[in-house]
């Protein structure tokens, strides 16, 4: 490299955006994900060792995939090559193929190929890279943003290590503003700009766990921030609302709002306003609450609110949870709007969760005596002479697959829990119930 190259590295890194400037350059500078470099995990001590084999990193933009694939290529010994699916071919895998090899075969040094969005390759071109891998000509890193499971081809994620990097915490996303706002040397500090810590908490939360979000935000503000009688340039709350194209959310996780909100997100789908429970979805999702949680909440309002009524609602709410799981955010805000507008439009009852109730109240405060005899096991030896099973009707050997018969204990055998009523298809349930019971030549 001579003098001009050298100078014209050293002018586009210092004309960077924030985010790229302030990429750790080592492991202990990694903000968050320790659940996969702490220094007690696999991969940092591959890492330290020099010692990876093929890696996938999977997860959500601005996690820190392309970082640790950085920080690996300031770790390792390897030769570290890199390209982006979106930009390159079949072309410039040939060329880097061939460039591990020279490596390889001349100085005995192996090769790190990085492909960012490696799900953009397609099948033929993901081919390509299998006898590659296989044979170590190249040690595979891969990022992106989709499931590799469902993206990457089945032969290379049996050869690899898949690691799937979550959102970065709250907590982890402010500590990196404050850093970007004080470092002199990579960050903001050159330009004596303050930031309150409500702009910095709001910033940390509005970032959706994406670190390059946060950061554009905060150089944003610095640069076009005029600065104050005193010199000073502030980035308050209204400055960072104003970077981030986001009000601020009067929402707080851990205290009463956060309780408040999803109160009268229950309610309102309990009540049947569509409306009101969309209102309060999206509220949630823009203050940052987990998806998760709001899921869970559905699932539980199917089944305590709607129930029998419509018997839809619950796989409807189970399905949203588990989607969300699968394809993340921010699309996943359309399940969770899906199932809640439709728990919201359901035909309502808790008449199960009213059974329940009723049942668990005097189990606690009564004798409730005991199994009937002949619905006692009988699947073993000496059941017969214990009379345990004797007696029992088969309800498939009678017409309609009903016989009536006593389930419960002599105790409480008139007790009634589970209440049907007359709205949606608890009605069906309701009517067929009465006309059983009611029914003559069963005795």
């Amino acid at each position: 490299m001579d003098l001009f190259e050298y100078m014209g590295m050293q002018r586009k890194e210092e004309e960077s955006p924030l985010a790229v400037r302030m990429r750790p350059r080592s492991l202990d500078e990694i903000v968050g994900q320790h659940h996969i470099i702490g220094k007690d995990k696999l991969l940092y001590r591959a890492i330290k060792a020099d010692k990876i084999s093929s890696l996938i990193f999977y997860g959500p933009p601005g996690t820190g995939k392309t970082t640790i694939a950085k920080v690996i290529a300031q770790t390792t010994s390897a030769h570290f090559l890199q390209m982006n699916a979106t930009t390159s071919g079949k072309k410039d895998m040939e060329k880097a193929v061939k460039e591990a090899e020279e490596s390889l075969a001349m100085y005995g040094r192996r090769t790190i190929l990085f492909i960012d969005e490696i799900h953009r390759f397609n099948k033929s071109q993901q081919d390509y890279l299998l006898p590659f891998v296989e044979d170590g000509t190249v040690i595979l890193i891969g990022a992106t943003t989709e499931n590799p499971y469902f993206e990457v081809n089945s032969a290379l994620i049996s050869r690899s290590m898949i690691f799937h990097l979550e959102p970065l915490a709250a907590s982890d996303i402010a500590s990196l503003i404050r850093i970007a706002v004080e470092d002199a040397e990579r960050g903001m500090g050159s330009y004596g700009a303050e930031i309150t810590q409500e702009a910095v908490d709001f910033l940390a939360q509005m970032a959706g766990g994406d670190a390059r979000t946060a950061l554009n935000a905060v150089e944003l503000g610095i640069l076009t921030t005029d600065p104050g009688p005193d010199g000073k340039i502030m980035i308050d709350l209204a400055v960072a609302e104003e970077c981030i194209q986001r009000k601020s959310v009067i929402y707080d996780k851990g205290g009463d709002n956060h309780y408040d909100v999803i109160s009268a997100f229950i309610k309102s789908m309990r009540g049947s306003d569509p409306d009101a429970a969309l209102f309060y979805l999206a509220r949630m999702l823009d203050a940052g609450e987990d998806p998760k949680f709001i899921a869970r909440r559905i699932i539980i309002c199917a089944s305590e609110d709607v129930g029998n009524a419509d018997p839809a609602a619950l796989p409807l709410a189970v399905a949203a949870s588990l989607g969300v799981e699968r394809v993340g955010m921010p699309e996943g805000r359309i399940l969770l709007a899906q199932a809640a507008s439709y728990v919201a439009g359901a035909p309502k009852s808790n008449a199960s969760y009213m059974g329940v109730e009723k049942a668990s109240s005097l189990i606690r405060s009564a004798d409730t005596g005991q199994v009937p005899p002949y619905l006692r096991d009988a699947h073993y030896g000496g059941a017969a002479d214990l009379g345990h099973g004797i007696g029992y009707k088969y309800a498939h050997d009678y017409p309609e697959h009903y016989v009536k018969q006593q389930y419960l204990p002599d105790e409480i055998k008139d007790q009634v829990f589970y209440q049907p009523t007359d709205i949606g298809y608890e009605e069906k349930i309701r009517s067929r119930l009465h006309r059983l019971r009611t029914r003559e030549g069963d005795e």
